[in-house]
């Protein structure tokens, strides 16, 4: 139990105290600045250590680890989960493996996007938090991540509805009736990707933690979640079946239908391209532009806090993991080029032989027969920084 005053934990922690006869009650000489300097001092880091011990972490967002554990999905044995997300998983665990399948697409997406960058979306191995402290800073790869990460979800349960995978879904029960776009009337008809479904339980899953922190990291959280939701939303498309005559296209029936995850992945690394540096307003509520003369987010807008490191060298607070070793592009002056991604630091070259299948026939029947082919090509790889260099960001 902690005991308040200052002055009387100063006199209990002070080194020395006066005795008085056991007749007579203890008198305690007035503690010397020192020893009280001491003792506040004492007080104060180990307030500072309960208040740190009862502090969320904010890199154990773990639900994305679910992708790692394939069809093993063991909703106690999810670390970082929240009861509300633990409760879902409970409950439905068909759904959990669509939500692991979409965690692998959009990692894999992820790390095309950024394949070309000094930092490309790695993933640590046997990792709970999967990125590592890099997702600590409020960052605009942080915005990305947790957008693309939503629209994951969104897109892996919309295809599972759809695909018959989950008894609590099917297609989508609202597109009924007569419709029109340019080409005229259609019938709504086949299986329409059910993305209301995808969306509902996306949301009530992936913000569950934030909803409960409600802090400014969760508000941007929450907010680039949304985006990442709306993007998968936003290339749905309609694909149509004609009737008539010869295919005439009298009738037409429409549904429909998910786009590549591709495009919603492009589409959001724009958005990456043009987020916008936001703070949180006074009650917490809502953003406003960084800096006077910014732009104000849209919802449409990816938003973050801070702004990002070089990524140039290993920095395991930053959680960069640097760019030395990295293949790059010797004539490229783009993000690839070794200018760019070896920080200027130079790059090393190495001559390899590739062998590849070339001059493919086809013979009756029924074979493919190819050629091996050699190339001999220069490989590019970033130098590792001086080692004085290295020493300062670890």
């Amino acid at each position: 139990m902690l005991r308040q005053g200052g002055a009387e934990d100063a006199a209990q922690l002070s080194p020395w105290r006066a005795r008085a006869p056991p007749s007579a009650p203890a008198l305690r000489p007035p503690a010397p600045d020192g020893s009280r300097a001491s003792a506040r001092l004492s007080l104060a880091c180990l307030l500072l250590l309960l208040l740190l011990l009862t502090l969320p972490a904010r890199v154990d967002t773990s639900w994305w680890y679910i992708g790692a554990l394939g069809a093993r999905v063991i909703c106690d044995n999810i670390p970082g989960l929240v009861s509300r997300q633990r409760q879902l998983c409970q409950r439905y665990p068909d759904i959990m493996r669509s939500v692991g399948e979409g965690a692998r697409e959009w990692i894999r997406e992820c790390q095309h996007q950024f394949r070309h960058h000094r930092w490309n979306c790695t993933t640590l191995d046997r990792d709970h938090t999967v990125f590592g402290r890099v997702m600590l800073r409020s960052s605009r790869e942080a915005a990305f991540v947790y957008a693309i990460s939503s629209a994951g979800v969104v897109h892996a349960i919309t295809r599972a509805c759809s695909q018959g995978e989950l008894s609590v879904c099917s297609c989508d029960p609202y597109t009924r009736g007569r419709h029109h776009d340019q080409r005229g009337d259609f019938d709504w008809g086949g299986c329409s990707d059910n993305i209301h479904y995808g969306v509902r339980f996306a949301k009530a899953f992936v913000d569950a933690k934030e909803k409960r922190l409600k802090d400014a990291r969760a508000l941007m959280n929450l907010h680039n979640n949304r985006c990442g939701r709306t993007a998968v939303r936003r290339f749905l498309k309609l694909e149509c079946k004609c009737h008539g005559v010869s295919g005439s296209c009298t009738l037409r029936t429409c549904w429909r239908a998910l786009s590549d995850f591709r495009r919603t992945g492009d589409y959001l690394r724009r958005r990456y391209d043009g987020a916008v540096q936001v703070t949180a307003t006074q009650d917490g509520a809502n953003f406003t532009a960084a800096r006077q003369g910014y732009r104000r987010a849209t919802r449409t807008d990816l938003v973050y806090f801070d702004n990002s490191p070089d990524y140039c060298v290993l920095d395991k607070a930053a959680g960069s993991l640097g760019t030395a070793g990295r293949i790059c592009s010797k004539s490229s002056k783009g993000t690839d080029g070794c200018e760019i991604m070896c920080c200027g630091r130079g790059y090393d070259t190495t001559r390899v032989t590739r062998v590849t299948q070339c001059e493919c026939k086809f013979h009756w029947c029924c074979a493919v027969r190819c050629k091996e082919c050699r190339n001999t090509v220069d490989v590019h790889t970033c130098k590792a920084p001086k080692k004085a260099e290295w020493l300062d960001q670890t």
